[in-house]
């Protein structure tokens, strides 16, 4: 009898981690999956009229936003965020893929806990002031493991902007300017009305979207809205 217990409770309890195992690895899945929101957020929130604005990336060039675009996509990042320096080169190859079909817009949500996101992200709107936003942008995301421990990482995107052959005192006054800080908080306000609470988050055609963290799923959500 008590051998009889011990089997069965042996079973029972490999058949109880089964159960976990098994339930656990539905969740892992669906928490893999891309989500969609239904509500639609008013255009107004997520593309301001001082927008910067590209419809692609052709033969080196971003070329500026496209009138004929059926997709727009707008994404709230923080220049120092693990998660959207990830992200960045897959906006970038969507950028290549669709040229001339998406719109994108990236907005500044730097987050309180990225001591350097604020300074950061003055650095690529000050570049877009001399027409060199997007190539800051990239720059500043591709190197982000090399300023983001800094004490204070100013002098290392002066170099960058050095590299792309900005006006480097235009560019150092721009990046502590009135208009600079208050494009910053604009975007920080429109974020926080729409309740963004990380980054990096993408709105497509005014729905949110949750990527599972993959190009192809990415590119797969730009495409289903390219065909309708």
């Amino acid at each position: 009898m008590k051998d009889f217990l011990q089997k069965n409770k042996t079973f029972l309890i490999i058949g109880l981690m089964t159960l976990v195992i098994f339930v656990g690895g539905i969740f892992l899945f669906s928490r893999g999956n891309t989500n969609v929101s239904t509500k639609v957020v008013n255009s107004s929130l997520l593309i301001p009229q001082n927008a910067i604005v590209t419809s692609g990336f052709v033969n080196g060039n971003y070329l500026p936003a496209s009138t004929s675009a059926t997709a727009t996509l707008v994404e709230f990042g923080d220049y120092e965020c693990p998660a959207c320096s990830v992200y960045s080169p897959f906006v970038k190859q969507l950028l290549t893929d669709f040229a001339g079909k998406i719109n994108y817009v990236f907005r500044n949500f730097p987050l309180a806990q990225h001591k350097n996101a604020p300074v950061s992200s003055s650095a690529v709107e000050a570049a877009g002031l001399q027409g060199k936003f997007w190539q800051m942008h990239e720059k500043v995301y591709a190197t982000q493991g090399d300023w983001s421990n800094l004490d204070d990482p100013t002098s290392v995107f002066v170099g960058y902007a050095k590299d792309l052959n900005m006006d480097l005192n235009k560019f150092s006054a721009d990046m502590n300017s009135s208009v600079v800080k208050d494009k910053i908080q604009n975007d920080v306000n429109d974020g926080t009305t729409i309740g963004i609470n990380e980054t990096p988050t993408f709105y497509l055609n005014g729905q949110k979207i949750t990527p599972a963290g993959s190009y192809d799923q990415l590119k797969s959500l730009v495409q289903s809205v390219l065909n309708k």
